[in-house]
């Protein structure tokens, strides 16, 4: 029996979140088995952040970020693109298939596009399964 793979998404509470909330709104689904945690910013996010939600059995990471709609800073794509880039590095080193983390720019009314993103993401993963 497949197992349908665990995701943990880091979306923003004034852009991202709200998609994510919408796509549960207007009943378009995904896998029960991704679970969400709100973060001010996705430049905030750490690469230990990341690396434990690894540790502790989460098959891949998405962050949806912000994009150039951040109301923090016009940084924050180049900041978030660094954390991505620095924690795949991370993720070579400790043996982790570095395509398990990743990150797109979903706007607050991309509900379709974050489902669309999480639905291909779960079948990579799924055909793609973790080496013990």
């Amino acid at each position: 029996m497949e197992q349908t793979p665990k995701i943990l998404v880091f979306s923003t509470e004034k852009i991202s979140d709200p998609a994510i909330d919408l796509a549960g709104l207007l009943k378009l689904h995904y896998p029960p088995t991704v679970y969400t945690i709100v973060v001010p910013c996705s430049s905030g996010i750490k690469s230990r952040w990341i690396l434990h939600a690894f540790e502790k059995g989460f098959d891949g990471v998405f962050i949806a970020a912000d994009g150039t709609d951040c109301p923090y800073g016009e940084t924050c794509p180049d900041k978030t693109a660094w954390i991505v880039q620095h924690t795949q590095e991370l993720m070579k080193e400790q043996g982790i298939e570095p395509a398990r983390l990743k990150m797109a720019a979903i706007c607050s009314v991309c509900s379709e596009p974050f489902v669309n993103q999480i639905k291909a993401f779960t079948k990579y993963l799924s055909e793609n399964p973790k080496q013990n």
